[in-house]
Order: C-alpha cells, then structure tokens, then sequence
C-alpha cells in the first residue's frame, strides 16, 4: 500500500527520452520522486483507448497487464536515469521479468484515464570493474487506493556505442540463409488470441500436439506500439504478446475456454538470448496443469532455429470456475 507519500503529478508525461520512446504518446509516466537511496515514487496515467493495447475481446473491459507491463518498465528506466546515475545514451538488457497481478477487478476502466502510483525498491545493485551497471528492481503498484500489480526485473546497461560494438560482432557471424521457410504471414484469427485487429496479432500456423501448442511467431517492424523506434533485435514487447496469445490460444484449443472470460495473472520470463530479425521464431506451450479451480499453468519457451531466446511460466486466471478443466498438474501428463 502507498500511503502518505509526495504528491506527485498526473498533468503531463516526463521527457520521452528517460523512457527510451519516440512518441510522446506512447509515454505514460508522468513523475517521480525520491524517496531514500533505493527507494522512489512513480506516478503514470493509464490510456482509456489505445490502438494495441486496448484491442481486447475481455469482458468487462481492462486495462491490459501487458500495459502495467509497459508502465513498470518506464518507470524502472527513467528511475535508472535519475537515481541511478545511468547515462541517457545506455542500451539496456532485460535478463529477467516476473510480473504478478494481484487484482484483476482493480484494472476496469472507468470514466477517467487510471491513474497509477508505484513504490519502487532498488534491491541489488550490479557493477562492473566498479561501476554501477544494474540490478534487480522490484515495483509495487496501485490503481486508486488499491494494490494492483507487481514486477521484478533483473537488468543490465551498457553504454549505446558498447552495445552497437557487440551487435555488428554478433551479427557477422550470424547464418542469414534460415533453414527452413518463414511463415507466410497466416495470422491467426484474431478472436483465438483475445484481439479483434489482425495488426495485433503476432501468431501464425498454429498446431496443437498433444498437451503442447506450437506456433511461429510474426515479427511486424511497422508496428507503431510493439516497434515505437528502430531496434537491431526482436523487442520485448513482442517476446510478451506473442507469450500471451500463445497461452491464450492452448486454453481455447485444449479447454474450449474463451478468450474473452481470460487474463495473465502472472508472467514469469527469463532471456537467455537476443532475437534476430533475419531467423524463424517460434513459441511453444506446455500445460502445466491447475493449481486453482479457476487458473492455467503454463511453460512456454521461443526458439529461433532450435536455440531458446525466452522461456516462461504464464498463469491464465478466469472469472468464472473452470468445469472439468484445467486438470492437475500431476494428471497434466495424460492429455494426449
């Protein structure tokens, strides 16, 4: 709970560069306060309608988790900036990420845009032959009184000139010839992944094997919300959609769930390597099991040519009980 606390502002976002956006629109904090040495206050405003991130089948309608995604992460990264130390022109890598919502009924919509307040925690500090290069970060946030969600992140920067030095090495030794055919852009409909805009779907030539889903994975550049300025490597926002929908899609192929009564409750996701434009993607889930009557485990991972880029636990959670399925973790085994 955030209580007594600075009064921090709603009345415009911070500068576009502290969160590393192109537009200002698709900036959503707007202040922070410190308030010890690892510990700061955030202030963020939530869009009522977005192109990406309200295009949602759920009933009512939410705010996306994706979107407080989003928020933690501007709010991390500016924190880095202005209390950290960590230079404007830094390239940051994303080692680690559990986010956990803990009310969902908290993320509804109402007749103004939400406002969000978020207590960071600044946990461990990583450096580098004695200097500050990251850490592990926790945030807390509330909606209007209300704890809403969480986030842990484990991050590194590096100076912008060391990472483009450490991409040209990376990508002249990459094999540009893949070794199999793209997908040939055969989006899923979009109801199968919660989306009503094929633009917002990142899936295609989805097949289910036994309990596991397999899918590849769309790439989409000119995607103004998942691409918001030139990258040199898949972005993490495309890591976590196409992790969603994949999720997404198992409950409605192998449960018959539908999309529009479903929502992430937590996203463990560890990256184990960069994602190259140039290689096939693709995402595979696994179910779990459940651990409540109304909750979906799941294991998925992203590979490109065999070699994992991301792996992660999801849990769907529904507003209603499940019937008959999900089953246990211990029977999870048996679905053929």
């Amino acid at each position: 709970m955030i209580d007594e606390i600075p009064a921090l502002s709603f009345t415009g976002t911070v500068d576009r560069a502290l969160v590393h956006r192109a537009a200002v629109a698709e900036v959503f904090v707007t202040d922070s306060a410190q308030l010890s040495g690892n510990q700061f206050l955030v202030a963020a405003q939530l869009p009522r309608v977005h192109g990406y991130y309200s295009d949602h089948v759920t009933s009512p309608a939410a705010y996306d988790p994706l979107l407080l995604l989003e928020v933690f992460r501007q709010a991390g990264i500016q924190a880095t900036h202005r209390y950290m130390n960590a230079p404007l022109r830094s390239s940051y890598i994303f080692d680690g990420c559990d986010l956990r919502i803990h009310s969902h009924s908290a993320l509804g919509i109402g007749a103004l845009p939400g406002e969000v307040l978020m207590r960071g925690t600044i946990i461990e500090e990583k450096t580098r032959k004695g200097v500050l290069c990251g850490g592990l970060m926790e945030i807390d946030a509330t909606i209007g009184g209300r704890p809403v969600a969480s986030v842990l992140f484990d991050f590194r920067w590096i100076p912008s000139e060391t990472w483009r030095a450490l991409r040209s090495r990376m990508r002249s030794t990459l094999q540009q010839e893949a070794s199999r055919a793209y997908h040939t852009d055969r989006r899923l409909a979009p109801a199968v992944v919660g989306r009503r805009s094929t633009e917002n779907v990142v899936l295609a030539d989805a097949t289910v094997h036994g309990r596991e889903v397999h899918a590849q994975v769309v790439v989409d550049q000119a995607h103004p919300a998942l691409f918001d300025h030139p990258l040199d490597h898949i972005p993490g926002a495309v890591i976590f959609e196409s992790l969603r929908q994949t999720s997404l899609y198992t409950a409605h192929e192998l449960f018959g769930l539908s999309p529009r009564g479903l929502a992430v409750s937590r996203c463990r996701t560890t990256f184990s390597r960069i994602g190259e434009f140039e290689l096939p993607t693709d995402c595979r889930a696994v179910v779990l099991g459940s651990s409540t009557p109304n909750q979906l485990d799941l294991e998925l991972s992203l590979t490109q040519e065999g070699d994992e880029i991301a792996s992660a636990d999801i849990s769907l959670v529904t507003t209603r009980p499940l019937i008959g399925y999900p089953v246990p973790a211990a029977e999870a085994a048996a679905l053929v």
